[in-house]
């Protein structure tokens, strides 16, 4: 019905402007008595200059009124004036042809009323005194012919009709955000389609009386304008991100557009809130990017899109350009850690990953910074399964939103888990963002549980990392990983037997950083041949670490020391290593056996494979004594970090899996370490 009366409204506005103008022209000359000059240069040269004065709470001009105005305090006293310009956009469900109706009506109506705007400052300059107009509240109804009433009914038609728009056209808005399900303060707002708003209509009613009792429209119209212009940035913002950043979604009908244009307008309206209030504008932009990081965190952005989304997308690019191909310095280095979720297939299917996994993947960031790669395989056909990875992505990221990780989920569709295992390894991320270090859990259940396919899998992953050229972190003890609550004391013990390019140092050092770790203290512990040898070494580690910035305690073990070693560790690891060497021996006599019976080479995992004994009791004999050696320093260790040895090549993967119980065997908590061709940490400064 409103949109329907308009024409009322407008029609005697129209006629008191066509007056008025008339009797701009028929005004007498030289009228000392109601300040009326007629039309006249010399007026306008004696008003051309500004000369602002106090006013009462009135506007009434006093030497000693407590409002100042100047050219900031009229700018926003005037904008109001031009704030039509979103009115189409507001009312876009009321138009039959949004595409056409509001380009033509918003550049139509702001052509007109910024020209009638312009002649009319200079007409009314030319007309009358300064004091005049100054005092003269109605002075175009002072000055109109033929009928001066007129005038006076366009003003209150005018009022009526502008305040009667903004009352169907705001809360419409307001509806509409609250609608859109933003602030929950606004949900009381919220109507069905078709309805009317009429809780959103009280509530503009109710801000419009309590503005119109203040009495007073200069005071109410720097706080409107604020708003409008807190709007229009927003609005040149948009256009500037997507005309800047050539958004596949931004075709515009209006052709002669440019996003410099978009700049200069986001820039003025910052500019102009600047110059009314300076402190009003910082707590508007505040507000605002509170409003908008609200909504980022709720998600809820994604249902309309989100103009910064197409800015990040794009820096990412370039960064990823940047990045290159080539490999990183070590200064530059950030671990990008490969959490491989469920590989050995026990967890519960309503559980997508370890709840332990995330914990320490956050260890391996430097104050939670970087991402991590949190893949799942599921074996089947992918056309098959394709809506069961979906589901499973879905819990993925839920579990990675829960631990707070900087992660991304990825779910792989494979015949088996070797093969997905694989073609992850091989095209997971994107130039210098892949994934550097796998982490994956160790099989503890494996014995216990008798699976059988653990070892063939367990080497076969460590083998496609090494051919990959990835690192390998291998946790055990992963139940009992500490979470950011659970505070650790005690050392962090780092047996450093070959070269890792830095990494377990650096491990280390980022473990330091966590909350559950930073009391601990490191002590790195390094095997020498030789008692000669010792010092040696230890001055050389020491040098070394000392390069690197890094504090820590350096520790010389011969291996002389080793037959020596007494005491209940030995006798403790000996236990398990003459377990080990009875399933070992048993397994090799059996596909020696079956090899012998059917006449075939030894076939271990589907695979030829060379058994030497006297190397497999060398390893089990280095493990025992690796691992008596562990028990003996770092029982209570917080952490023991140990480098990972290389499965040996065409030899039985049960053998492998044998040294590895071996070596974790007793320890609570351990993280088994592989580094890649190339340092991590350099000893440049």
């Amino acid at each position: 019905m409103i949109n329907r009366v308009a024409p009322v409204f407008l029609v005697p506005v129209l006629i008191s402007v066509l007056f008025i103008f008339i009797g701009i022209f028929k005004a007498k000359k030289n009228d000392p008595e109601n300040g009326i000059t007629g039309l006249n240069i010399e007026s306008l040269k004696d008003n051309w200059d500004p000369q602002y004065q106090n006013t009462n709470s009135d506007g009434i001009p006093d030497p000693y009124g407590k409002v100042h105005w100047d050219f900031n305090a009229l700018v926003g006293l005037f904008f109001p004036a031009v704030t039509g310009i979103m009115a189409g956009s507001n009312r876009s469900a009321s138009l039959k042809d949004t595409q056409r109706s509001i380009p033509l009506g918003t550049l139509s109506a702001t052509i007109v009323t910024t020209v009638l705007y312009l002649v009319s400052v200079f007409l009314f300059g030319a007309v009358a005194t300064r004091e005049k107009l100054l005092m003269d509240r109605v002075l175009t109804a002072t000055i109109a012919w033929p009928l001066p009433i007129i005038v006076r009914i366009g003003i209150i038609l005018s009022t009526l009709g502008a305040a009667l728009q903004s009352l169907t056209g705001a809360p419409r808005l307001l509806a509409a955000i609250a609608n859109d399900d933003i602030l929950p303060v606004l949900n009381y707002f919220r109507v069905a389609d078709g309805s009317e708003p009429n809780m959103a209509t009280l509530f503009t009613a109710i801000i419009c009386m309590g503005c119109v009792i203040i009495g007073n429209l200069d005071l109410i119209t720097p706080t409107v304008t604020m708003f409008f212009l807190l709007c229009y940035t927003g609005v040149n913002l948009s256009c500037l991100l997507l005309d800047l950043l050539d958004a596949p979604s931004w075709r515009p009908r209006w052709k002669f557009h440019h996003w410099l244009l978009s700049l200069l307008g986001a820039l003025l309206c910052v500019v102009i809130m600047f110059l009314i209030s300076w402190l009003f504008t910082i707590v508007s932009l505040a507000l605002a990017s509170l409003i908008y990081y609200y909504v980022s965190i709720k998600g809820k952005a994604g249902d309309w899109g989100d103009g910064f989304k197409s800015a990040y997308f794009q820096l990412a690019l370039r960064s990823l350009r940047s990045l290159g191909a080539n490999q990183v310095h070590p200064k530059n280095w950030y671990p990008i850690p490969l959490i491989f979720c469920r590989p050995w297939g026990k967890l519960p299917e309503n559980v997508p990953c370890h709840p332990k996994l995330a914990d320490f993947a956050n260890c391996m960031k430097k104050k939670g910074r970087g991402m991590s790669l949190f893949v799942n395989i599921l074996d089947g056909d992918y056309q098959e399964r394709a809506e069961d990875a979906k589901e499973a992505c879905k819990q993925l990221e839920t579990y990675i939103n829960y631990k707070s990780c900087e992660g991304v989920a990825e779910i792989v569709i494979a015949p088996n888990m070797t093969d997905g295992f694989r073609g992850i390894v091989q095209t997971m991320g994107l130039g210098n963002l892949k994934p550097n270090i796998l982490v994956v859990r160790y099989p503890e259940i494996w014995r216990r549980e008798n699976l059988k396919e653990i070892p063939a899998r367990f080497v076969g992953i460590i083998n496609d990392c090494i051919v990959a050229n990835k690192a390998v972190v291998i946790v055990k003890g992963l139940d009992e990983w500490p979470n950011e609550y659970q505070r650790q004391y005690g050392t962090i013990d780092l047996y450093w037997i070959v070269r890792d390019g830095g990494l377990m140092l650096l491990l280390s050092q980022l473990l330091l950083t966590k909350e559950s770790f930073e009391s601990c203290k490191i002590q790195v512990f390094c095997i020498a041949e030789e008692d000669s040898d010792a010092e040696v070494l230890k001055a050389d580690v020491k040098k070394f670490l000392y390069d690197l910035r890094m504090q820590a305690e350096v520790i010389v073990i011969t291996i002389k020391s080793w037959d020596s070693e007494g005491g209940s560790q030995q006798d403790e690891s000996l236990e398990a290593f003459n377990a080990a060497r009875k399933r070992v021996s048993s397994y090799l006599a059996e596909i020696k056996d079956t090899a012998k019976r059917e006449g075939t080479p030894l076939i271990a995992d589907g695979k030829n494979v060379v058994v030497d004994e006297q190397q497999v009791e060398k390893f089990l004999y280095t493990t025992l004594k690796l691992n008596s050696t562990i028990l003996r320093y770092s029982r209570m260790a917080a952490v023991v970090l140990v480098s990972l040895p290389p499965p040996p090549l065409n030899r039985p993967a049960y053998c492998y899996m044998e040294y590895m119980d071996l070596l974790v065997d007793n320890v609570q908590r351990l993280l088994m370490v592989r580094g890649y061709r190339r340092d991590v940490v350099t000893l440049f400064t």
